[in-house]
């Protein structure tokens, strides 16, 4: 994940550099979750066929290989925009498939605890690729940073090579090259946390895309900044770690239908509360930030456990398929509306603009919670 955040943390710049619309700049971000969202019905759902660790090892390569294209070959909206598109392709080979690695190698009662710990380290990635995007740039050409990253996929993908020993996926001899969705999508359990899972990259990837321009936006308006604005963002996503995982177990203890519901309706209206702090004291935005991010991360451990608990153990995989084609289709979508939003309500220097931009977050995950069940079952 050393290059999740690479784009995310060069906004500002890139998009002085070329040009870029608020729109434009979310359309590049949002390019990296749609190379995901056409990725991973293959990439994962093979994983009910094949070995996930040679799912994972090759997608490393790729991901090593389009932040190393990225850096030699991006020059305006479109070529960055396609080059993230393969960037985020290497990472639909590698992170429900590193998960369904770890199902098919673990198990027993503490499986949910793994499946939580797994997950919250997404997190750590995405914070450790801001403070290495973010101290690389201060030093470097932004095109030397992107290079420097692809490292970050190689180191991994020989870690899993040497680490992980070969394993024999459940169901591959029934298992067919692309996932069965068809049965997936009779289940109506497995559609419900499939769609939460969807209201909740919105959010999420929404607010990861866009983080660290806000606190750029917020310094540029003549706060007296706490940290720097990578810096700011790479904590604030650190702290979502144990958000993550003890909202796991807190979903196990009081149901986890009831826990992410919870979740979302306080994510719902934190949102509005954070985009409302910009232009306010430097203190109580980041405080914001920091608690609707909380709230945002508290669920996500809760809602893959949740696929995994409630899929057929032969569709796994394909379940993950269709998780991760909702969520992260959703992740696509969500910058792109963003910086749409801050076009239309008065541009990037605008404070009610990021207001609106940052309330439209919520919207889908209350929506999800109001939405009658038995809609999904129809």
């Amino acid at each position: 994940m050393a290059g999740f955040a690479a784009y995310p943390a060069s906004l500002p710049r890139l998009a002085a550099l070329w040009g870029m619309s608020a729109a434009e700049a979310g359309l590049v971000g949002g390019a990296y979750f749609c190379g995901y969202m056409l990725a991973v019905p293959f990439l994962s759902g093979i994983t009910d066929r094949v070995d996930a660790r040679l799912v994972y090892v090759a997608s490393c390569l790729l991901a090593a290989a389009g932040l190393l294209l990225f850096a030699l070959g991006a020059q305006g909206v479109w070529s960055a925009a396609a080059l993230q598109a393969l960037i985020g392709a290497g990472l639909a080979g590698t992170y429900m498939p590193g998960l369904k690695a770890l199902v098919d190698r673990a198990g027993g009662a503490r499986l949910p605890r793994w499946i939580a710990f797994y997950t919250a380290t997404f997190g750590v990635g995405t914070s450790a690729s801001l403070l290495a995007t973010g101290f690389l740039e201060a030093r470097l050409s932004w095109q030397a940073s992107f290079a420097l990253l692809g490292l970050g996929p190689l180191a991994a993908a020989g870690l899993a090579w040497v680490g992980l020993r070969p394993v024999a996926p459940q169901g591959a001899t029934g298992s067919g090259w692309w996932p069965r969705l068809g049965p997936v999508l009779r289940e109506p359990a497995v559609l419900r946390v499939a769609l939460g899972y969807g209201a909740h990259c919105w959010e999420l990837f929404g607010l990861r895309s866009w983080m660290v321009a806000f606190f750029a936006f917020a310094a540029g308006s003549g706060q007296a900044a706490l940290l720097a604005p990578t810096g700011a963002a790479a904590l604030i996503n650190l702290i979502g770690l144990p958000a993550s995982i003890l909202g796991n177990e807190l979903a196990a203890k009081c149901g986890r239908m009831r826990w992410v519901a919870g979740c979302m309706l306080a994510s719902g209206l934190l949102c509005w509360a954070a985009g409302g702090a910009g232009g306010g004291p430097a203190w109580l935005m980041l405080l914001l930030v920091t608690a609707h991010n909380i709230a945002v991360m508290g669920d996500s451990a809760a809602l893959t456990a949740g696929m995994v608990a409630t899929a057929p153990a032969a569709l796994r995989g394909a379940a993950l398929a269709l998780h991760s084609v909702l969520g992260f289709g959703a992740g696509f979508i969500a910058p792109l509306v963003f910086g749409a939003i801050l076009d239309l309500a008065g541009g990037r220097g605008d404070a009610h603009a990021w207001w609106f931009a940052y309330g439209s977050l919520g919207v889908w995950g209350v929506v999800w919670v109001l939405w009658p069940r038995r809609a999904v079952r129809g």
